[in-house]
């Protein structure tokens, strides 16, 4: 078994799209023509939308929607880069809320966190050891 995607349930997929390949510089790998799911190349594990609409007909109990939530989720999506600044303030720049700023961690890894506008958790992380 392996972890083959990530999907994150979205107000708006193309918005989610364009901010991911706009602000860390994913390409889009697919956008179906509803608009209602997509997805990022991002290497091995693909990391993907799709609509609240979407969510709620998978979940007849409902969920918890990170676009809703006045707090980010319990979950994050960890993206490795050796520049955390420049990718920090990028996404800062497109909108998103800060929630930690870049701080080495006593292991030497540069670290921070964001809130997406559309409600993701995004850990912005040096390469462990690096």
């Amino acid at each position: 078994m392996k972890l083959g995607y990530t999907i994150v349930y979205v107000p708006d997929v193309k918005a989610s799209l364009q901010f991911f390949s706009g602000v860390f510089g994913f390409a889009v790998k697919f956008l179906h023509e509803s608009g209602t799911y997509g997805e990022l190349a991002t290497g091995e594990t693909t990391l993907a939308f799709a609509v609240h609409e979407l969510g709620a007909s998978n979940f007849h109990g409902g969920y918890i929607a990170a676009s809703e939530s006045e707090k980010p989720l319990g979950m994050e999506l960890g993206l490795v880069t050796e520049d955390v600044e420049a990718a920090h303030a990028r996404a800062i720049k497109a909108g998103a809320l800060e929630l930690a700023e870049p701080t080495k961690k006593p292991w030497g890894q540069v670290v921070s966190y964001v809130r997406c506008p559309d409600g993701t958790l995004v850990e912005l992380c040096t390469p462990i050891g690096a």
